[in-house]
């Protein structure tokens, strides 16, 4: 008798509710048959399973049962309370109740092993609210009305059907589908303002895979930058692995910068630190840009 079928088949029911027993025998590759046997195996062990025949028949478990620690392994239970300690790190004490029940009910004590500060240096009040009302929105699959500035610097009122949350490159995308453009976006967590949760409602929509993929990087330029061993600090926490460095200490990086007035200032704050090597092009950007401050400072 193959158990992991067996707990396969319970799962499978309880999150579709009935099925029959050739979509059975053909999910789990096993003869009809067999699959009648799997159901009486299931019953002894006390899961309500029942067969009814007709034109709404199936085979289907009660929808007042509910699974008890039993039918999950000691890693498996691990596993489970690790990863909700995870969405409690993102969720802040909303989970931390369940969190609490779950790690009663398997007997097991969880470790607080993460945490997600959503505030930075620049702003101090945290986008955890943000965060929080969208996830909420996707949960409750809620249109969201919001103001949305784009990186053409205009500001737009989008209505959107909110899908899923996706951190990539440094920072939270909302992906879902915009109302007013009939199609599907990303949107970037920071450029989101005046979010508000509708009372319109929305069917569940499939979700196509390898969507973090298509996000669309602002258009950006190429750039080998030098920096001197006391810009070190900061550049070890920006670009990580990326870096070499030479006998004297100098670092070295290859990256894609945002081609646009935040090159400038980015740049800038590194004040003498930093050498562009490559592109000659945007070594005369920056020598043109601080000329030109330079001149209006004088004036």
């Amino acid at each position: 008798m193959n158990e992991s079928r067996l707990f396969k088949m319970v799962y499978y029911l309880l999150e579709k509710g009935r099925a029959t027993a050739p979509e059975l025998s053909e999910k789990f590759e096993v003869s009809i048959r067999t699959i009648y046997r799997d159901i009486d195996v299931i019953s002894s062990a006390g899961i309500p399973i029942y067969a009814t025949q007709g034109k709404n028949g199936g085979i289907f478990i009660d929808d007042g049962f509910t699974m008890d620690k039993s039918f999950f392994t000691e890693e498996e239970r691990e596993h489970i309370l690790n990863a909700l300690q995870g969405i409690i790190a993102t969720d802040g004490k909303n989970a931390d109740e369940l969190l609490t029940k779950l790690g009663a009910l398997f007997q097991m004590k969880f470790t607080n092993w993460i945490e997600v500060d959503f505030s930075d240096w620049v702003q101090n009040k945290p986008t955890q609210d943000i965060f929080n009302l969208i996830k909420n929105a996707i949960f409750g699959k809620n249109v969201i009305s919001m103001k949305y500035y784009g990186g053409n610097g205009k500001i737009t009122e989008r209505r959107v059907k909110p899908l899923k949350l996706i951190f990539k490159s440094k920072s939270w995308y909302l992906y879902g589908f915009c109302l007013m453009r009939n199609d599907y976006r990303f949107f970037k967590l920071t450029r989101i303002k005046s979010l508000e949760i509708l009372t319109e409602t929305f069917p569940p929509i499939p979700i196509p895979s390898n969507i973090e993929s298509q996000i669309k990087i602002e258009k950006a330029i190429n750039a080998k930058l030098k920096f001197d061993k006391h810009a070190a600090f900061r550049v070890y926490d920006e670009f990580t692995d990326q870096v070499t460095e030479d006998e004297q200490g100098n670092l070295y990086v290859q990256v894609d910068l945002p081609d646009n007035d935040i090159l400038y200032s980015y740049i800038f704050s590194f004040a003498e630190h930093v050498e562009i090597l490559e592109p000659q092009s945007l070594r005369e950007r920056i020598n043109a840009k601080i000329e030109e401050m330079q001149k209006k400072y004088r004036t």
